[in-house]
């Protein structure tokens, strides 16, 4: 077994804070955990930095549980919060487990099987109240919880303030780290930096209650330059992992619109690339960032590992179709590519009724939701930004049977980078 883990996560930009001791401790096979909370049914692409770091582990012979916060989900973690969070409902946390769930197996399996899923709501549920605080809360001072960062944030807000619910959550997640240490003998756990405050009470928790030694260690929340969290869209949305949140197209093409400033270190970080090979894509993409080598690169396999091999390579093929400047390209596809593309990106269903009844370009950028007025879809077509099937258009035309293509389809764009296709039947 290898044992420069720390160096390895190190070098890839993964370790911010860490627990004195750790690098002696991982001579060793030691297992390590991280939680998800059901707080959506869907991880995003900051939810893929934990998994990234358990793969990791495992590569070099460790073993990897993830815990589904079945329980702290219902409490709601105060951490990179202003305010209280919207209670879930049971329904709607136990759906949210189950689909995270299956997305941790699927996306661990794609490199290693040794995987070990848990909910912490199994054991939580068992505990009263009374006995929680007597056993759990009288090892920590009402001083000591509100020294952490994450609440003393929310102390010193004078509108909201915290709740004693989310005042608790701390209490709750070392509780978790004690049970896996003693159950599993879990003597790590991780998570992002707005954690080392609930990582450091489960580790003192665990010295105070049995004298062991535990560590932990967290890795950088990743922004963009603009100080947005990686990870959303420039719209502000997330980055879903489900393919019904993100389509896989806007997926891929998240990591393709990656600046070059920020592409080199995300090619550390996203992929399983040792050093020496990141080092050779890196001198291969500066002789030319204008092929986007590293943002291909990228793209590919992180759509492969999140999307599958088959998904991944329609996005390619509809990637290359889009962004294609001659217009002919389109007379030469079939139904199933026709079909790929609507599925992948914006799209609208328009009846052969309305359409022969006669409607106007402008008419169907605003109809489609592409533009939210006629006057800003009126700005970009005087602008020359307005193309339909990869064609400049100039004016507000009337849409005809000869701006069909495929037989039932019309593409529009915007720009360079803004599809929207119509399906007419």
């Amino acid at each position: 077994m290898q044992q420069n883990i720390i160096d390895e996560l190190s070098w890839r930009g993964l370790i911010k804070d860490k627990v004195s001791g750790i690098e002696n401790q991982l001579k060793k096979p030691t297992t390590i955990y991280t939680g998800f909370d059901p707080t959506s049914d869907s991880l995003h692409l900051g939810s893929l930095l934990p998994i990234i770091i358990l793969i990791h582990f495992q590569k070099m012979g460790h073993k990897s549980l993830a815990l589904i916060g079945g329980a702290t989900g219902f409490i709601g973690d105060p951490s990179g919060r202003k305010d209280n969070r919207i209670f879930l409902s049971q329904e709607i946390l136990q759906k949210n487990t189950e689909f995270i769930k299956n997305q941790v197996i699927k996306l661990m399996k794609f490199h290693s099987e040794k995987i070990e899923l848990l909910n912490n709501l199994d054991w939580i549920q068992n505990v009263s109240f009374l006995e929680f605080i007597r056993e759990i809360g009288k090892y920590f001072t009402v001083n000591y919880m509100i020294s952490k960062d994450s609440v003393k944030k929310r102390i010193n807000n004078e509108k909201n303030g915290i709740s004693f619910t989310e005042f608790s959550y701390s209490l709750i997640q070392g509780y978790d780290f004690l049970y896996l240490n003693q159950m599993k003998n879990c003597l790590l756990q991780i998570g992002g930096s707005d954690q080392w405050g609930n990582i450091t009470t489960g580790i003192e928790l665990i010295k105070k209650k049995t004298g062991k030694k535990a560590y932990g260690f967290t890795f950088p929340l990743i922004t963009k330059p603009n100080g947005i969290k990686f990870g959303k869209s420039e719209k502000g949305e997330n980055i879903w992992l489900d393919k019904n949140k993100t389509s896989p197209y806007k997926f891929y093409q998240f990591w393709i619109n990656i600046s070059d400033f920020e592409i080199e270190k995300y090619i550390r970080i996203y992929t399983f690339f040792s050093k020496e090979k990141i080092d050779e894509l890196i001198i291969q993409h500066r002789k030319n960032p204008n092929k986007r080598f590293l943002q291909k690169k990228l793209a590919h396999e992180i759509t492969k590992w999140v999307h599958g091999k088959e998904i991944s390579e329609k996005i390619i093929k509809i990637t290359h179709i889009l962004f294609n400047k001659k217009n002919k390209i389109l007379q030469l596809l079939n139904e199933e590519t026709f079909i790929s593309i609507y599925n992948q990106i914006p799209h609208m269903l328009l009846s052969c009724e309305e359409f022969e009844k006669g409607i106007f370009l402008l008419d169907i950028l605003k109809k489609s939701g592409f533009f939210y007025s006629k006057s800003e879809a009126s700005r970009a077509l005087k602008s020359n930004s307005i193309y339909l099937n990869k064609i400049l258009i100039k004016e507000n035309i009337l849409l005809q049977k000869k701006n069909i293509i495929g037989k039932k389809y019309i593409l529009l764009q915007f720009g360079k980078k803004e599809f929207f296709i119509i399906k007419i039947e």
